[in-house]
């Protein structure tokens, strides 16, 4: 009894000391630093283990154990993740100060934080872009990464910020749009040691591996019973929804939170998952999660600490990437910015960017690029000097953007675009697979190579679409504003030679500096 009792006292003096001054969750090198006699009496003591530095980006699973995670003799430094997030305007919402301490401390293990994308189509867009860029924010900071697809929670659908419930996918569908995200998340995290050389590693999960498995009154009984009706009915997401008498909301949407919170719940206890991050419409399902472990597994200390056997989870959100009209950048909306160049070349992708408002680029410079603070600092100082090159900071908004999403090539491949399709910039030799690359953003037509051989300059622009007719034609050559594959046309004699077809199966006819016909040769 005695014993006992010395052991209840010692405890609630070590709870004490963390509340009160390090704000930092218990390890075993700060447990070995007790007298013997305590350390035998707090309960489930974790054992001393190595960490050692896994290679850079690797797509391997951890299989460290749940008590490691915050167990680092190694005690690697690390960038405070939180201050740069907040200092971008990309920190919205903690469940807990502590792990701003946590995240940095070089005594402790690195963090693993995981974010969800739902295959709702093939690509995600911009307005997903955010969740990645916080993922490599903190792998840039040497904690690990995961991107969870959803193939489970996609068969619902989130509710949260939607008026209507999502129309179902069939799976033939759903798996296609499983392989493009997981593909783009892959692409875009993994990125070369020369960029993040002190990077963690990179996991691409789906939950479907898990969710296919578990019985309905299997997650009644293990789970329902845990959740409260009130305070799933108390979620942002589903008020809004109720507030709607002729839609309302069906119950799978309406469970959708404890699937996603239940998503935390395997994370931390079979990959180690400890942080979930989210947009700032997803904080519901994420403090889901953080309930659920506190009720399936223990309970938590007001200020995210650990003792024994109790688990420590996060959860943070991020600000929604907002045009300047204050809407969301979405799927639905026509000319959604897609992340796959199959849907958006790099070039248009570079082109939205080139061509953001002043009163954005300095905003989106913060939140959507690498570059230090002081570097788009002199940027914004430059912005306002006189003889200022207009649209200098949306050009170095647009490299960085493009390469981040889709590489040094796609960006080689933008900019060569760019210059290329500049009228009158001969300099620049014009090639086929060129051409191609912004056949998709502008018109286009076929014709056969008989139709299109000596046929007079002014009767292809016509037949082609491009123009009107043939004193439109004619108009336009006179003010100067006629060019075949971006030389100017001075003769209105001149007729199509086989030279004319680039690489002999496109033709690039501009009449002034946007409307443009690309013309493929049969």
């Amino acid at each position: 009894m005695a014993a006992a009792a010395g052991a209840g006292a010692i405890n609630s003096g070590l709870r004490s000391l963390l509340l009160n001054t390090t704000l930092r969750p218990f390890t075993s090198s700060f447990l070995r630093k007790l007298p013997l006699p305590t350390y035998l009496f707090l309960p489930n003591t974790p054992s001393h283990h190595n960490f050692s530095h896994r290679p850079f980006c690797s797509i391997s699973p951890l299989t460290t154990s749940q008590e490691d995670n915050f167990s680092n003799p190694n005690s690697i430094s690390r960038p405070n993740v939180l201050h740069i997030l907040e200092e971008r305007g990309l920190l919205e919402s903690v469940t807990s100060d502590s792990l701003r301490s946590v995240c940095s401390d070089p005594n402790l293990g690195p963090l693993k934080v995981y974010c969800g994308f739902d295959p709702t189509a093939e690509s995600l867009h911009l307005g997903n872009l955010l969740g990645i860029i916080v993922l490599s924010w903190f792998l840039r900071c040497g904690h690990n990464a995961v991107g969870l697809i959803g193939g489970a929670t996609g068969r619902i659908g989130d509710p949260s910020g939607k008026s209507l419930e999502r129309p179902e996918l069939d799976l033939v569908t759903l798996e296609k749009n499983i392989s493009g995200i997981a593909g783009i998340v892959k692409k875009i995290l993994v990125c070369s040691p020369g960029v993040c050389e002190n990077a963690g590693e990179v996991q691409i999960l789906n939950n479907y591996d898990w969710w296919k498995d578990v019985k309905f009154l299997d997650f009644l009984r293990n789970v329902g019973r845990y959740a409260r009706v009130g305070t799933m009915m108390s979620k942002e997401s589903v008020k809004k929804r109720l507030e709607n008498v002729e839609q309302g909301m069906s119950y799978a949407e309406f469970t959708y939170q404890l699937l996603q919170g239940y998503d935390f719940v395997h994370l931390y206890e079979k990959e180690g998952v400890n942080v979930q991050i989210g947009g700032s419409d997803q904080w519901g399902n994420i403090t889901a999660g953080t309930d659920l472990i506190r009720r399936l597994i223990g309970k938590s200390s007001e200020n995210g600490a650990v003792v024994g056997n109790v688990p420590v989870v996060f959860g943070l959100t991020f600000p929604l990437l907002l045009k300047s009209d204050g809407t969301k950048f979405g799927k639905s909306e026509d000319g959604a910015i897609w992340l796959s160049a199959s849907l958006l070349s790099p070039y248009k992708f570079y082109q939205y960017f080139f061509t953001v408002p002043d009163d954005d680029v300095l905003r989106f410079l913060k939140i959507l690029t690498f570059l230090s603070i002081e570097e788009i600092a002199e940027l914004a100082k430059d912005m306002g000097k006189p003889g200022y090159v207009p649209n200098t900071a949306q050009r170095r908004l647009a490299e960085e953007v493009t390469r981040f999403v889709h590489g040094q090539e796609g960006l080689e491949e933008a900019l060569k675009a760019t210059e290329a399709l500049k009228p009158g910039n001969a300099a620049t030799k014009l090639d086929w697979k060129t051409i191609e690359g912004i056949a998709a953003d502008v018109p286009s037509c076929s014709m056969n190579y008989e139709q299109v051989l000596n046929i007079p300059i002014l009767d292809l622009y016509v037949s082609s679409g491009l123009l009107e007719s043939k004193s439109a034609a004619r108009r336009m050559l006179k003010q100067g504003g006629l060019y075949l594959n971006n030389v100017k046309v001075d003769s209105e004699s001149k007729k199509i030679e086989a030279d004319d077809i680039v690489d002999d199966k496109v033709i690039l006819l501009s009449a002034g500096k946007k409307n443009k016909m690309v013309v493929r040769i049969s």
